[in-house]
């Protein structure tokens, strides 16, 4: 049996939208978990755009987007959220004493009083490159992100793509596989710069490989990979060696199965009223790119405005009766001890 992680409010959704929702449901005292499909925290910020300067964010004149990440997660350090990566919420549940049971893909369960979505456009879903016949070999040596690095120790390994991703992932995954291939239609990436050069140092070691070019075919039986075929590059086709394939040709945003929860929709967007950010089923919020109202602006400012007001109503539902007294962090001295900057 799979044991129930319980939690106050369940965060669909580790974007800074998702991320900040911790800061502000913490201050009311509330213990956040966090559920996202991707490897770390950041949503489309982190995995697309993480070097992008982000002009906008009171306070900073310009700051990057992993740099927003990395400054959220600090904020949210003193209320210890817990995480849970790799996972697509899969299904949800309405219990009878009001709250949610909410089940992952991969068969985690959860329990929670608030369900708050925050998964930005949808659930990312990668790309499927143009190669004719990978559909056999997805799920069983094809895979499109890495959710435990066992599963490819003493495999000969193909890595496709010129992102931070295929970068971090040639890098971490060399030391366990057979030997790791890099694949790329071009010498130049867009990989954050001390990867690349690092990458470029281990093919002079001979320590991996990196071609020029695109996958063009696959070879293999039962869904297992033998070989793949690259082609584009300045030494015409070049049959490579492999028994796994990590492609990663960028992301795409879908519902996904949040489609299915019985939320009432508005063009593949979740309407919400204005007061609360609540969505037809109460119980459930949706902050950021993901809802909809009449004037929304998909901004990461109004995301930040629309989570202090979703947290105000998580607090009444989750402790019913309690007077809740509205403070200021730069004055309220129970605020700031739970900031830790106070004794």
């Amino acid at each position: 049996m799979t044991e129930t992680i319980k939690t106050d409010v369940l965060i669909v959704g580790a974007g800074p939208i998702g991320l900040f929702a911790v800061f502000e449901l913490g201050l009311l005292d509330m213990k956040c978990h966090l559920i996202d499909i991707l490897d770390r925290p950041g949503g489309q910020c982190a995995e697309l755009y993480p070097e992008k300067p982000i002009y906008d964010i009171p306070g900073w004149p310009m700051i990057s987007a992993q740099g927003l990440v990395d400054k959220l997660m600090e904020q949210i350090h003193p209320f210890k959220p817990e995480f849970t990566f790799n996972r697509m919420v899969a299904s949800l549940e309405k219990l009878e004493d009001g709250s949610f049971r909410v089940a992952t893909d991969e068969g985690e369960i959860f329990e929670a009083k608030v369900v708050v979505i925050a998964a930005g456009g949808g659930s990312f879903q990668p790309k499927r490159p143009p190669i004719p016949g990978i559909e056999d070999y997805e799920g069983k040596s094809v895979f499109y992100s890495v959710r435990r690095m066992e599963e490819f120790r003493g495999h000969d390994l193909v890595i496709v793509g010129g992102g931070d991703s295929a970068l971090d992932w040639t890098l971490n995954l060399q030391p366990i596989a057979k030997s790791v291939t890099l694949v790329h239609r071009r010498p130049e990436f867009r990989a954050a710069p001390d990867s690349v050069n690092k990458m470029y140092a281990m093919q002079e070691m001979k320590q991996l490989k990196f071609l020029v070019g695109q996958v063009s075919g696959l070879a293999g039986a039962e869904g297992q990979l033998s070989s793949a075929t690259i082609k584009g590059g300045p030494a015409g086709d070049v049959e490579v060696a492999c028994t796994r394939m990590l492609p990663f040709f960028g992301l795409t945003m879908k519902l996904g199965p949040i489609a299915e929860w019985g939320l009432n929709l508005h063009e593949n967007l979740i309407p919400v009223d204005t007061e609360k950010f609540q969505t037809s089923i109460p119980g459930i919020f949706a902050v950021g790119d993901i809802n909809w109202y009449p004037g929304k602006l998909k901004l990461i400012l109004s995301g930040f405005h629309e989570v202090a007001l979703m947290s105000q109503a998580a607090k009444r539902i989750i402790s019913p009766g309690e007077r809740i007294v509205f403070q200021y962090t730069t004055s309220s001295t129970s605020l700031q001890k739970k900031l830790g900057v106070h004794d």
